[in-house]
């Protein structure tokens, strides 16, 4: 069964950002900034294409992606990547060198893990 990722998404939790923005090498007024707003996530799904637009009190960013097709992704720290979007076993796998992020559905749950290097962030959100 195709998982459906459309709808509102809310941060609840976050496990190990501190380590995750360190490594990521994110400025202090940032890491701060990051570290304690909780974003709300809105996701528009048509097939395998993609709209993720991701706000928060002072930023917002959108990534519109194909699964397949390499796309210019903005990060959490505000930089750019180039990769290609997957779908695998329902979870949506975006990869890098040393960049993996993956989002999916646990219940009314949505996870990501962020991977980069040995750090790995964990945040979880709920469907509002």
């Amino acid at each position: 069964m195709a998982v459906d990722y459309s709808g509102t998404w809310k941060l609840y939790e976050q496990e190990n950002a501190e380590e995750f923005l360190r490594a990521i090498s994110v400025p202090v007024l940032l890491f701060k900034m990051i570290n304690e707003v909780k974003p709300v996530t809105t996701i528009h799904q048509n097939g395998n294409e993609f709209s993720i637009c991701v706000k928060a009190a002072v930023r917002s960013h959108t990534n519109s992606f194909s699964i397949g097709t390499e796309t210019l992704f903005n990060t959490i720290d505000g930089k750019q990547i180039k990769a290609t979007a997957q779908l695998m076993d329902g979870k949506i796998v975006i990869e890098t060198g040393k960049f993996t992020h993956v989002r999916e559905i646990e219940g009314e749950d949505m996870i990501e893990t962020i991977t980069f290097g040995s750090a790995k962030l964990i945040r979880r959100s709920r469907r509002i």
